[in-house]
């Protein structure tokens, strides 16, 4: 994987780049659609590609080896052939499962033990054989095993939850280092900075991550509890010392303001469950503000869903039935919520990355960060 840095914001630390990958080139800032279970939920691979234009998507360690298995994956040839899509791939390690799954789980220096949310079976992840399962599932760019703490945690907690990450991730490299891919391709390993909200040990997290000197390196353990300024904070102090050469990859977050402060510090690659979630629960985004589309007020307006909007769905379908799926309980209003959302979400980063390399991101931002917020 290499990482090139094309434009710089004068005004801000944001910057547009291109990650290439032996499955394709991606070009950041870019928001990751999550595919958990080898399936973005409601999405075909078709309108991921040719309606959202996704470049990258997610696939989650803990729920692909639950199920369908990495023996089935194996057989298929890897991720990519088993569900269809041909571009780049990351894969999450399972480190957030050791957090949403605390009350299932036990950490120990060898790794976690959990039982499945599926049939209670009990496993063990370590950071080495979380590389191999990763081997397995065939992503373009894996992620270290570690422990993401709640946004709540005391110091004390944090600061030997971060060391425990440290010693796994110094376990998992020496693993990927002395193991090599299953399929024709090469894949990339991030190691993952954490520390909860404490400065000094996000400055000492990030400089240990940053002495790995791998092609990337993630943001883990924000937005999980932690006030939003508490994490803006976090990010420019973890971006002060990771390598600007390399891609930033802030996970699971997050709105639509998210990303866009986010870039204004220095992140290159973001993901989140909120596009599809909120999209399946009838919340829109859209570039003049956020739709609650089972109120009332739309039941007669026939207007487009976002005439503004990027997707096929925008202009093809009104308001009003749109509505009228999500009050018939219709599969159809998750499918046409959930690609109009993700088409929003890669529209917002393409045009920010249209406004870093014109020089006036910041403007842009503080005026989309005000459309953003209004209740429509």
């Amino acid at each position: 994987m290499t990482f090139e840095i094309q434009h710089t914001d004068p005004n801000s630390n944001a910057r547009a780049g291109k990650i290439t990958t032996d499955h394709g080139v991606i070009e950041t800032p870019i928001f990751m659609p999550v595919g958990t279970v080898a399936s973005v939920k409601a999405v075909h691979q078709r309108e991921l590609k040719e309606d959202i234009k996704a470049q990258i998507i997610l696939g989650n360690t803990y729920h692909l080896y639950l199920r369908p298995g990495i023996d089935t994956l194996e057989r298929a040839g890897g991720l990519h052939k088993f569900n269809g899509w041909d571009g780049p791939i990351l894969t999450d390690s399972g480190g957030f499962q050791v957090f949403s799954l605390s009350e299932n789980r036990k950490l120990k220096e060898e790794g976690a033990t959990f039982r499945s949310h599926i049939d209670g079976s009990k496993h063990l992840f370590t950071p080495e054989n979380v590389v191999d399962i990763q081997r397995s599932i065939g992503a373009d760019i894996i992620m270290a095993f570690d422990e993401c703490t709640p946004g709540t945690a005391d110091y004390q907690y944090a600061k030997k939850s971060m060391e425990l990450t440290h010693r796994w991730l110094e376990r998992g490299l020496k693993h990927f280092d002395e193991t090599t891919p299953k399929y024709d391709y090469s894949q990339t390993f991030f190691p993952i900075v954490q520390g909860c909200v404490y400065p000094d040990l996000r400055r000492q997290s990030a400089e240990f991550i940053a002495s790995q000197e791998r092609e990337g390196n993630a943001i883990g353990g924000l937005a999980v509890g932690e006030p939003t300024e508490k994490m803006y904070e976090m990010i420019e102090v973890v971006n002060e010392i990771l390598p600007k050469e390399k891609p930033r990859y802030l996970m699971g977050v997050g709105t639509p303001q998210n990303l866009l402060e986010g870039i204004e510090r220095g992140v290159d690659m973001f993901d989140c469950v909120m596009p599809t979630r909120n999209g399946r629960n009838g919340m829109l985004f859209t570039s003049q503000g956020v739709m609650n589309m089972k109120n009332e007020k739309w039941k007669n307006d026939f207007s487009p869903i976002d005439e503004f909007g990027t997707s096929y769905v925008d202009h093809a379908y009104s308001k009003a039935y749109l509505r009228h799926l999500f009050i018939s309980k219709e599969y159809l209003a998750l499918q046409i919520a959930s690609i109009h959302n993700l088409a929003f979400y890669l529209w917002l980063v393409r045009e920010a990355r249209k406004h870093i390399a014109a020089g006036d991101f910041s403007s842009w931002k503080r005026d989309m960060i005000e459309r953003l917020g209004r209740r429509l």
